[in-house]
């Protein structure tokens, strides 16, 4: 199903230190486009590499017009990449893959035709068999898994993978900001796309460089996980969890303090402000009214913030 009025295809690849494999990785998805009969660009995010990454791609859009590159003046992350590819990416089909070859372009093809035919808005690829190291990498990520999928009710074996493929309408209304890269799928149900499948992908044991993967990543995830599942449930709405909590704290704390007044009334105690109780009731009043302010301030700003994803971008090639 191609439209010869646009195109078919945009690959996003962000990449960091990974001048080793970009000339085979490009080669290889010039290939699989060719032999398909694609329209296609291809959007190189070099996210600040400290190597020979940018050279490499500009070297390789002399050779090839469809490879484009964005260069970061400095490393903003994963997500900051994927958010300027999606702005710049043209394809009635977007996919994503990492620059490291662990993601074949072979599986191309078959997620333009999940997105193409079959209607899916988001396609996510599940490795299924993983040649990563079973206690740094595959144990976080299947923990990972586990409470992305409790907390947002997607039934996805890998929400991490790399290798996605979505519409170019998904992309254009979701924003990608932090490290949410990680929970993508989560934003596009939470934009209102909700047929969201899996593919089984291959996954390719590392040919070069090292992986970035590190156990802080595995901590920010999980809170990168609250925040999101955060944002999605009161993110236009923080009144409705602040005031709900902020409100029951204090009439807590306040029922406490009529309590005590009773008491002193009817049984003419003396000193009742020595009581541990009434700090307790006053404590909670306190945090109740901080809570129902926290809300109030958080309904004004309503995630209102402008610059949260302006990057500085040093060069650009092929793109306007």
């Amino acid at each position: 199903m191609h439209n010869p009025d646009k195109l078919d295809i945009s690959v996003i690849v962000p990449l960091y230190n990974e001048d080793e494999s970009l000339s085979e990785l490009s080669e290889w998805i010039t290939r699989v486009m060719k032999e398909n009969n694609f329209s296609y660009e291809v959007i190189m995010i070099d996210d600040g590499s400290t190597d020979n990454s940018w050279q490499v791609v500009q070297d390789i859009a002399k050779i090839n017009t469809n490879f484009k590159g964005i260069k970061f003046q400095r490393n903003y992350g994963k997500s900051a990449a994927l958010n300027e590819g999606f702005k710049a990416a043209a394809g009635s089909v977007v996919i994503t893959m990492d620059a490291d070859m662990q993601d074949s372009p072979d599986e191309v093809p078959g997620l333009y035709k999940m997105i193409m035919e079959d209607g899916f808005d988001l396609v996510s690829g599940w490795k299924k068999k993983r040649y990563d190291n079973k206690l740094t990498k595959n144990l976080p990520s299947k923990l990972f898994n586990a409470a992305a999928r409790k907390s947002s009710g997607i039934r996805l074996h890998d929400f991490n993978c790399g290798l996605k493929a979505y519409k170019n309408k998904t992309i254009k209304c979701i924003e990608v900001y932090g490290e949410m890269h990680r929970y993508i799928p989560v934003l596009a149900k939470w934009a209102g796309f909700k047929k969201i499948g899996e593919k089984v992908v291959e996954h390719r044991a590392r040919k070069y460089g090292v992986t970035k993967f590190g156990w802080n990543r595995f901590v920010n995830g999980f809170l990168d996980l609250a925040t999101i599942s955060f944002i999605s449930r009161f993110g236009k709405r923080p009144m409705h969890f602040f005031g709900l909590y902020g409100s029951l704290c204090f009439m807590l704390g306040f029922f406490i303090s009529i309590y005590l007044i009773i008491m002193k009334i009817t049984h003419a105690r003396a000193g009742i402000s020595d009581s541990p109780v009434f700090f307790i009731g006053l404590t909670i009043m306190i945090i109740g009214m901080q809570l129902f302010l926290a809300g109030f301030i958080g309904e004004l700003i309503a995630r209102n913030a402008a610059d949260r994803n302006n990057y500085l971008i040093e060069k650009k090639t092929g793109l306007d």
